[in-house]
């Protein structure tokens, strides 16, 4: 909320807003853009357009959209009470809406009295109540008029449409909407009470002098700005995030806010990263008080996330005091002690969470984790730190993302034929990077940095660095082991929103230590040169992904693969509001159908790279009857999901490495693009056809003729795979190259065009390799 001079107030949506904006890639993910718009022919008309967004508002109080107002040239401080009341207030005097997918058109005589989601759903045409004449009869073009409701679809249309130019629609793609979209007041008279159901009441046409039940539906938005707010904030249920700052923000003068009230605010600006703003709210509001363990527990998490360690354990031990939320925050301190090297620790406060809730899956998994942390301090043989490299990156345990458990193994793949610990020094990147570690890097012959989406601010944040490095300025400025940042992604969703300023000075840091700084798609290439100086740019360089070129490190994966009749799915479920936005339910029926059709020539499976991705088989089954044999890759060994994905004919995903493994095992993909990666991966190797947005509205008819073609004539598209393939290698190869130059480090691939690593004997469980000694070349750095 802005104070009525328009300044941002600190802490509000709009002082957030001005210190990060979301993160806009529609042309990318192909998501859509979706408005609603209201036509002010004048001042007079002020007061409707404010009824009309406290109705929008209280009846639908977890929807915030852009709410664009044309006007033919009103004054800007006429919309200063609007601005008031809706945080994504547009004013424009243009006519044309062309920078929106769905417009929602609306006018100053309508008031909101129910639920709006199915409108925000609809995907073709343009949609309105069918109006009748006199007699009864539809008029000419289902009688759409300027004074009603409109929901339009730009992709059906052949020029940018204005609200108020109904009579301009081609009758062709007219949609006709239930009447409770829309009902005409003027029906009711002044005495008859609106009908249960109605959604949206239209006043148009309406005497002023009426008092009746109509009437009374609309007073009910007839309040002023305090009386609004507190309405806003009593509703029960989700709020939309935006809407809520905007409407508690500033707190009033004078008054005490409900604790409850302040932890929500702290926990929104908590999942934009504005931990220091969190903080700054709830500090306030805990101080003297130790009975808040919800807020203490929240507190403690945006301490850690601002790296202020100390004072993180303090309010998180205050947390355990409560049963109800011990086990949640005993599961905080462990991984906090984690972050700090302090594994025993960690261990114990695991134990403690367990005691306090023996079924706790967090507490439960940390136990795990540091247990075998230290039975393999104690047990394993420690090589001689100057024969080792130091690779820093996300090591997954666990049920943890079956892809960033691959990930690791490939990116050694392109340096040693021993991926193992005595060839290599594991440091998990969210490890604090104190002096101790920093003497553990310097020790060793060289520091890796990746890969994986490394570049991403809300996964494991931290004060020091503003990414998943967990390493201070001034220590990353001593390391002098030479430093090579490799296949690392800017992996920011498309409508992410994040604080850019403290990344930005850790990049630059980041860029001027490196000797390599190479990234895994040109998209990431272009988005990290924005943030840097321009004498640093030429720095940044395309790395792809060492997955995608797994049949030129792994000897057996070159060879012909024996495939099974399969066709692989794979959905991802983090972060699905920016994934999906409202357009979930259209995502699940088109996915339905395409299966349907992809059936007919081969068995559809599900591969799962985490517990969480089974929602899509669930829900699929659910809501359309469809049920899918389930593949949990993350109970797999490294080597086991190779060769699954070697095994299908195709596969079909989401996630990042749902595409870039079985492409690099020599496996046909089909990409669905709900996030940028996926669509610079496909740009890198010139194939954007192999992918298909979340948001498409033919989506299921695109994905099954895309499908189908790949199996009718499947070794041609094998044969694409590989000559994409050889591109991606040709740049690898030559990078790996310029390594050598810049570090000193022995080329680990011999001379060009020497053939892939012949795999050493694994472990068990399929991970680290030995034997280097097996290689075709020595494997040394």
């Amino acid at each position: 909320m802005t104070t009525h001079d328009s300044t941002p107030v600190p802490g509000s949506a709009a002082a957030s807003a001005s210190a990060s904006s979301a993160d806009d890639r529609r042309a990318v993910t192909g998501k859509r853009r979706i408005a609603f718009a209201v036509y002010v022919a004048d001042a007079g008309q002020l007061p409707g357009l404010q009824a009309l967004l406290r109705s929008l508002a209280l009846t639908n109080p977890a929807l915030c959209e852009d709410v664009v107002v044309l006007h033919p040239g009103l004054p800007d401080a006429s919309f200063d009470a609007a601005h008031r009341l809706h945080p994504r207030l547009i004013p424009r005097t243009a006519t044309g809406l062309h920078d929106y997918d769905t417009v929602i058109a609306l006018t100053p005589a309508l008031v909101v009295l129910g639920g709006i989601d199915d409108l925000l759903r609809l995907r073709t045409g343009v949609a309105a109540v069918p109006r009748t004449g006199p007699d009864g009869v539809p008029a000419p073009r289902i009688g759409i008029a300027d004074d009603g409701l409109l929901v339009i679809q730009r992709q059906d249309l052949a020029h940018p449409l204005p609200p108020a130019a109904a009579q301009d629609i081609p009758e062709s793609v007219l949609v006709p909407l239930d009447s409770r979209y829309d009902f005409r007041a003027l029906r009711l008279g002044d005495d008859l009470a609106v009908p249960e159901g109605v959604v949206v009441l239209n006043f148009a046409g309406t005497p002023t002098s009426w008092t009746g039940p109509a009437h009374e539906a609309r007073a009910r938005f007839d309040l002023d700005d305090e009386a609004f707010r507190a309405s806003y904030l009593a509703l029960p249920g989700a709020k939309h995030p935006d809407l809520l700052l905007h409407l508690a923000l500033p707190f009033p003068a004078g008054s005490r806010p409900p604790i409850d009230l302040v932890r929500q605010l702290a926990e929104i600006h908590r999942g934009r990263g504005h931990h220091d703003v969190a903080v700054d709210l709830l500090g306030e509001a805990v101080a003297g008080r130790p009975d808040l363990p919800r807020c203490h527990e929240t507190l403690g998490v945006c301490l850690m996330a601002l790296s202020r360690y100390e004072e993180a354990e303090t309010h998180l031990l205050l947390a355990t005091a409560s049963p109800d939320f011990a086990p949640r925050a005993y599961g905080q301190l462990a991984r906090l002690a984690w972050l700090l090297g302090r594994t025993e620790d960690a261990r114990g406060y695991a134990l403690a969470g367990l005691d306090s809730d023996p079924t706790d899956a967090n507490c439960r998994a940390w136990y795990a984790r540091t247990s075998e942390m230290v039975a393999a301090d104690a047990t394993s043989p420690v090589a001689p730190s100057g024969e080792q490299v130091a690779h820093v990156a996300l090591f997954a345990d666990g049920d943890e993302n079956a892809g960033d458990r691959v990930l690791p193994e490939a990116v050694r793949s392109c340096f040693t034929a021993d991926t193992g610990p005595d060839r290599w020094h594991q440091q998990h990147v969210h490890l604090l990077v104190d002096e101790a570690g920093l003497e553990r890097l310097n020790a060793r012959q060289a520091v890796i940095v990746g890969g994986g989406g490394l570049f991403l601010p809300d996964t494991a944040p931290n004060g020091n660095s503003g990414w998943q490095w967990n390493i201070p300025d001034d220590v990353l400025a001593r390391i002098t082991a030479p430093l090579a940042v490799f296949a690392v992604g800017y992996n920011v969703f498309d409508g992410q929103r994040y604080r850019r300023e403290r990344f930005a000075a850790s990049l630059r840091a980041l860029v001027e230590r490196s000797a390599f700084f190479g990234l895994r798609n040109h998209g990431s290439v272009a988005r990290v040169r924005e943030l840097l100086p321009t004498s640093l740019r030429e720095k940044v360089r395309y790395q792809p992904c060492p997955t995608t070129v797994a049949r030129h490190l792994d000897a057996r994966l070159a060879e012909p693969a024996v495939r099974e009749d399969t066709v692989l799915i794979n959905c991802a479920y983090d972060r699905a509001g920016l994934r999906f936005g409202h357009d979930y339910g259209h995502f699940l029926a088109e996915m339905a159908a395409a299966i349907r059709a992809i059936s007919g020539a081969a068995e559809v499976r599900y591969a799962a790279h985490m517990p969480a991705d089974e929602r899509f088989v669930d829900d699929l089954r659910r809501e359309h009857g469809l049920t899918l044999p389930v593949e949990p890759l993350y109970l797999l060994s490294n080597d086991a999901i190779r060769d699954l994905y070697r095994r299908t004919r195709l596969v079909i995903g989401m996630r990042g490495h749902a595409g870039m493994i079985p492409f690099g095992c020599g496996t046909p993909v089909i990409s669905l693009v709900s996030h940028p990666k996926l669509a610079y991966f496909l740009a890198d190797i010139d194939r954007p056809d192999w992918g298909v947005s979340v948001h498409e509205r033919a989506l299921g008819a695109r994905l099954a003729e895309r499908a189908l073609a790949v199996l009718a004539d499947h070794p041609a598209a094998v044969a694409d795979v590989h000559d994409r393939q050889r591109t991606l290698w040709s740049v690898t190869r030559g990078n790996l190259a310029l390594l050598r130059e810049l570090t000193g480090l022995p080329d680990p691939f011999g001379e060009p065009g020497a053939g892939p690593v012949v795999p050493a004997p694994r472990s068990a469980a399929g991970e680290g390799r030995v034997a280097p000694s097996l290689r075709t070349a020595p494997p040394t750095l």
